[in-house]
C-alpha cells in the first residue's frame, strides 16, 4: 500500500527487496495463526502478491481476494500465475470491496501502518469478516529498529538524512496495534514477535535490495556519488560480513491477531 509520500510503483523491485523477507515472516505467521483450510481470504495491501502465494501453498483456501491500490503491484501478483482461486484487484483499505460478513479470514500483511486511518483499515477488516473469523495481521518492527534494512537507516540518520515515513508508523507498535484490535471490539487478541533473518551474498547484494526500498532509494537518489559512495561504506561498516562474504542480517515484526465475535 502507498502514500504520497511512498510509492510502490514497481511490483517486481518491491518482490526482489521485500517478497523473500515477507515471506519468511509469512511462514512463521501461518503456523501461529493456524487458519482453517477451506477458507475465503482477503489480502489487503496484497501488493506483489507473496502473501497470497503463501497462502496458496500451505492454506487450502476456497478463495483469496488480494486488494492493492497500486496498479503496478496488482499486475505483478497477477502474473504469478496463482490459478482460479486467487484474484487481485485494485482496492481501498479504508473501504473494502466486499459485503459484510463476507470472508473468513482477513489479514494485512506489512501494511497497516501504510493504511490512510489505520483504525478505519482494522475496522473495515473486521465488517467483511464471519462471526469467529480471523482478522490479523504482522507489521515490521519500525520503533524498535525491526525493518529488514535497518543498517542502512541508521546510516542515513548518522548523516543528518531522514528517510520519509509511511503515513502512521505508530501502528507498526504492539501496544497500538493492541489498541487497534481491542478498539474495534475483536475478542481473543494475541500478540507476538516473529524475528527472521535473509542471507545475501556479499555486501553488494544487501545494497542492491536495500536500495529498492523507497524509503532509502528517495535519500540516496538526491546524493551526489561521493556521498552515496561515503552512505554505502558507513552501511558496510555496520553489516558484518562472514568469511564467505555473505551477509545475514535480522529483522523482527509484530503481530496480532484477534477473532469477529459473535452478534
Amino acid at each position: 500500500m502507498a502514500d504520497a509520500q511512498i510509492r510502490f510503483s514497481d511490483g517486481a523491485s518491491y518482490d526482489a527487496m521485500m517478497g523473500a523477507w515477507s515471506r519468511s515472516v509469512g511462514e512463521i505467521f501461518l503456523d501461529w495463526l493456524r487458519p482453517p483450510g477451506g477458507a475465503d481470504w482477503i489480502d489487503v495491501g496484497c501488493g506483489s502478491g507473496a502473501f497470497s502465494s503463501l497462502v496458496i501453498e500451505r492454506q487450502a483456501p476456497r478463495s483469496i481476494l488480494g486488494i492493492d491500490p497500486s496498479e503496478a503491484q496488482i499486475d505483478f501478483a497477477r502474473q504469478r500465475g496463482l490459478g482460479p482461486l486467487v484474484r487481485f484487484e485494485r482496492g481501498d483499505a479504508m473501504q473494502l470491496p466486499l459485503a459484510d460478513r463476507s470472508v473468513d479470514v482477513a489479514v494485512a500483511a506489512l501494511v497497516v501502518h501504510f493504511m490512510p486511518e489505520p483504525a478505519t483499515g482494522v475496522a473495515e477488516m473486521a465488517r467483511v469478516t464471519r462471526p469467529g473469523g480471523l482478522v490479523a495481521a504482522y507489521a515490521w518492527d519500525l520503533a524498535g529498529g525491526g525493518f529488514p534494512y535497518q543498517a542502512a537507516h541508521e546510516a542515513m540518520r548518522d548523516f543528518g538524512l531522514r528517510a520519509p515515513d509511511p503515513p502512521h508508523p505508530e501502528a507498526a507498535n504492539a501496544d497500538e496495534l493492541l489498541r487497534l484490535w481491542t478498539g474495534t471490539g475483536l475478542a481473543g487478541v494475541a500478540q507476538r514477535q516473529i524475528h527472521v533473518t535473509r542471507r545475501f551474498i556479499d555486501f553488494d547484494d544487501y545494497w542492491l535490495m536495500a536500495t529498492r526500498s523507497r524509503r532509502i532509494a528517495e535519500v540516496v537518489e538526491r546524493l551526489d556519488a561521493q556521498a552515496r559512495s561515503k552512505l554505502m561504506e558507513a552501511t558496510r561498516a555496520s553489516v558484518p560480513s562472514a568469511p564467505d562474504g555473505s551477509v545475514t542480517p535480522a529483522a523482527r515484526a509484530n503481530a496480532i491477531l484477534g477473532r469477529v465475535p459473535a452478534p
